[in-house]
């Protein structure tokens, strides 16, 4: 999009203050060539409230307008996801909880739930592993951004989201909508209450979480943070998971920079490297 068929002036400094703001806030390490996308996202939010320049709007972000930070986050967030995406790690999820069947109750912790598809699809496995509609797992979901977590605890889907999974795996887990409602369909109240949905910036401190967990999902996430964001996130996800938990990541993510924390066991598939400093509470 050319600056001058842009409805707000756009400035290379504009850029640099957006790029600034939201690495500091959120860890996500925009490139130069998302100049484009960064306009197009938030000159919505110029006209959501009713600013006329890019310096208003980055002054009603400095003034710590909690609403539009939210909202700023939320513009700049991508949520790509998919029901059974990177389908390889589910078995192996599965595996590794049936090894702990009994013995203690199954914590998960999906890091980067989006619209909710993954974790719903850890719900499946689950379900599906115990025979039962209530097994003793729990799974927390987490995002930074606000929007995709609402859409995520409602649990409402267009069929067309839906078309890959098989006509069984539908039946059983989702509830067609009729009337006003059809063409979508809601998962079934089960898969909801093994799901706790929660806010949670990883950049922040301190994660309202408990562990232990068997298993944290944070796929496709890492690639917008830069290296040392990375490892900052990996060092607090060590002591959260149980001696030989499971670390999932996204297909085109890698932690060989963090080999001091984990080891690859499989396909972006990892275990905490010294499990002395796992949790042993």
């Amino acid at each position: 999009m050319a600056s001058n068929d842009r409805e707000f002036h756009f400035t290379d400094k504009d850029f640099e203050s957006v790029r600034s703001l939201i690495y500091s806030h959120a860890g996500i390490a925009l490139n130069a060539s998302k100049k484009d996308m960064v306009y197009s996202r938030l000159a919505r939010r110029l006209r959501a409230t009713g600013l006329n320049t890019f310096r208003d709007y980055l002054r009603l972000l400095e003034s710590d307008d909690h609403a539009e930070w939210q909202a700023f986050t939320n513009a700049l967030t991508t949520n790509l996801t998919s029901f059974f995406r990177e389908q390889h790690h589910f078995p192996i999820l599965a595996e590794h909880v049936r090894k702990h069947k009994g013995l203690h109750s199954i914590n998960l912790w999906c890091s980067a739930a989006s619209t909710g598809e993954e974790p719903y699809s850890m719900a499946m496995t689950m379900v599906d592993l115990f025979n039962s509609y209530t097994p003793p797992v729990q799974i927390i979901a987490t995002d930074l951004d606000t929007n995709v977590l609402a859409k995520a605890e409602a649990g409402v889907y267009s069929m067309e989201r839906l078309e890959k999974l098989p006509a069984d795996t539908v039946k059983r887990f989702f509830l067609k909508g009729t009337g006003n409602q059809e063409g979508f369909a809601r998962v079934r109240p089960e898969l909801r209450n093994m799901i706790t949905f929660r806010q949670i910036n990883l950049l922040h401190d301190n994660w309202p979480l408990r562990p232990p967990f068997d298993a944290i999902f944070c796929r496709n996430v890492m690639i917008y943070f830069d290296k040392p964001t990375q490892l900052r996130i990996l060092q607090k996800f060590v002591p959260l998971l149980r001696p030989d938990g499971l670390l999932f990541a996204g297909h085109s993510e890698s932690f060989h920079h963090a080999a001091a924390l984990f080891r690859l066991i499989g396909n972006t598939v990892y275990q905490v490297a010294d499990r002395s400093k796992a949790y042993h509470g």
